[in-house]
Order: structure tokens, then C-alpha cells, then sequence
């Protein structure tokens, strides 16, 4: 009788262990890795860049980090975000990046001043996902808010084309 319940132990366990390994492994979202795309904007400050580029990381936990080919024009950090699943291959994210303060002269940036905290810029984007999983159109709101958080002028609309990162 021992056995016969040890046996029927180790099966119950062996199921729920099975059972619940399997519930807490999920696919992965199709959006999840490193992508590159293409903006354009079609108003705002930055609508005069012709050939504004972005690189994302699109997080398993939902967060994002984003960065341009004109991060250093002025010098600006990268973004950071979140996204979440809107729908089937439809995909939203909002991302925020510091704004700084250009030098008001030569020697202040000299002596170690400029470019101080100046506001940020928020995006909000639209994520179309193809079906192959392999590239994306997007429809970029771009806000910017002073130190304060009030909008102030600038923002605008964008179209974006990504392609993902890939061997």
C-alpha cells in the first residue's frame, strides 16, 4: 500500500509540475527585438530632417528603449517607453526622451555648463505589424513639453517603416 501511494504521489506531482511549466512558458510577442525604421515627419521641428532614423528594443516585460541617428544633434539620450498589444499584429508604444538647452555662449560650454534639462518629448506610436513579423509601418504623435510638463510648439506626425534586426 506504501508504494502504491508513493507512486501515485510522485505521478501528482509530476503532473503539476508539467502543468504548471507549461502555463507560465509563453510564446514571446512577434514585436519583441531590435528593429530600425525610417521616420518621416510630416510638421513640427522636426520636419525639415529628411532622413531621421530610429532604432528600437522592444522588451518581452513590455518596455522599449529607442534611439535616433540624431541623438547627438543636439546631444539627446536615448528614449525610453513602453508598448503593449493592441490588437492582432497591431501594437502601440509611448516613448519619452530629455530635451536640453543649448549653450547660451562658446565658454559656457567651456567651462563645463550647457545643455542642461530643458523639457521632453513624448511619442506615442502606432504599430501595423506585417505578416511575415519581419517589418512594420507606423503613425508616430509627437508631443514636447517644457520643464514644467506644458506643451509648448514643435511636435507633429510622423509615418515610420521598420525593418527588424536580424541575422
Amino acid at each position: 500500500m506504501r508504494n502504491a501511494l508513493a507512486v501515485i504521489a510522485a505521478l501528482l506531482i509530476g503532473l503539476c509540475v508539467e502543468g504548471c511549466t507549461r502555463s507560465q512558458v509563453s510564446a514571446p510577442s512577434p514585436l519583441v527585438g531590435a528593429w530600425r525604421s525610417e521616420v518621416r515627419f510630416q510638421g513640427g521641428v522636426l520636419a525639415s530632417v529628411e532622413d531621421l532614423e530610429f532604432l528600437y528594443v522592444f522588451n518581452a516585460g513590455g518596455t522599449l528603449t529607442e534611439s535616433s541617428n540624431y541623438d547627438g544633434a543636439p546631444p539627446v539620450p536615448p528614449a525610453y517607453g513602453a508598448w503593449r498589444e493592441r490588437g492582432p499584429r497591431v501594437f502601440e508604444a509611448k516613448y519619452e526622451f530629455f530635451t536640453p538647452a543649448p549653450p547660451k555662449s562658446f565658454d559656457e560650454l567651456k567651462s563645463g555648463g550647457g545643455w542642461m534639462p530643458l523639457g521632453r518629448g513624448v511619442l506615442v506610436e502606432r504599430i501595423n505589424l506585417s505578416e511575415d513579423g519581419q517589418s512594420f509601418t507606423s503613425t508616430i504623435q509627437f508631443n514636447v513639453f517644457d520643464a514644467a510638463g506644458n506643451p509648448v510648439e514643435g511636435g507633429g506626425e510622423a509615418k515610420g517603416r521598420g525593418q527588424r534586426i536580424g541575422f
